[in-house]
């Protein structure tokens, strides 16, 4: 099968076929060559490997991480565009592809039937308003991970990755920090993909932790805790904090928490690291 990395076979099997780019699926298939190869080596793929690939699109990434690993389990949303992965990929004998929302699709079961229970690699190339909750989804579910590694806005990857005062910090960082290490490994421009996004992407591997880097009583409730804080930035953790109702917590409280931890009174959420953020949780809950 032609290599789709080569961007005229991707547009001749897009003519082919008639596809239509959808809005709703954010669609945007990746055609440089060095972009694929430096995902491949990024996610550390080997014939060992069962790599989960979530928006497989018309496989491009599919065929590269074929040749790589052991087997490849594409999760595609997208009906139409199964004829065409039926296609492109007919050279694979160690490709499944399922046409399912990935939301839906019990991943544990199949680390579990595919890959003895042993971790899993994933690689995605995800459109920007699905991102979050397909990332979080995967950590929380407690399926076996080895590392994730997508393609995401570029400033979606920069939030993952930074640190306590920037203006990018904020419940996505934490919680991606809290289970993983991040590290941006490419930075793509527009011109990569078809059809042109209006922004820039990256590449970021999300390495999980053997162990939470943190200790906390009560995960859901600093959870709870970070996002109450991150929801109005400008507010005082004070007021951001006691105002929020599903916390249940005073002022007073977050206060005497703040002065036990010695931090101002006045400080806001973006100033406090994970591990401060795990110190108040467990304050607030005893």
């Amino acid at each position: 099968m032609a290599n789709l990395g080569n961007p005229q076979n991707t547009i001749d099997i897009i003519q082919k076929y008639g596809f239509r780019f959808q809005k709703k699926y954010g669609q945007n298939f990746l055609i440089d060559t060095h972009v694929l190869d430096k995902i491949v080596a990024a996610a550390g793929v080997t014939k060992e490997d069962l790599v989960l690939e979530i928006g497989p699109g018309i496989g491009t990434m599919t065929q590269y991480l074929a040749e790589a690993a052991r087997e490849v389990i594409a999760v595609e949303i997208d009906k139409n565009l199964i004829p065409i992965l039926e296609e492109t990929l007919v050279g694979y004998d160690n490709v499944v592809i399922i046409n399912d929302d990935i939301l839906k699709v019990d991943i544990e079961k199949l680390a579990r039937e595919k890959n003895g229970g042993r971790p899993i690699k994933v690689v995605a190339n995800l459109p920007y308003y699905i991102t979050t909750p397909i990332i979080m989804g995967l950590f929380e579910s407690g399926v076996p991970l080895d590392n994730i590694t997508i393609m995401v806005q570029k400033e979606v990857a920069d939030r993952m990755q930074t640190g306590p005062g920037s203006k990018d910090y904020g419940a996505l960082s934490l919680a991606v920090q809290y289970y993983a290490r991040p590290e941006i490994v490419a930075n793509v421009p527009p011109n990569c993909f078809i059809p042109r996004p209006n922004v820039g992407s990256a590449v970021i591997r999300l390495t999980r932790h053997p162990d939470p880097v943190v200790k906390v009583k009560d995960e859901k409730f600093m959870f709870a805790l970070i996002r109450a804080s991150f929801n109005q930035r400008r507010k005082t953790l004070v007021n951001g904090l006691g105002n929020a109702p599903e916390l249940g917590v005073s002022k007073q409280q977050v206060t005497k928490a703040l002065e036990d931890m010695g931090l101002p009174e006045m400080v806001r959420g973006e100033a406090l690291t994970l591990g401060e953020f795990a110190g108040l949780s467990d304050l607030l809950k005893e």
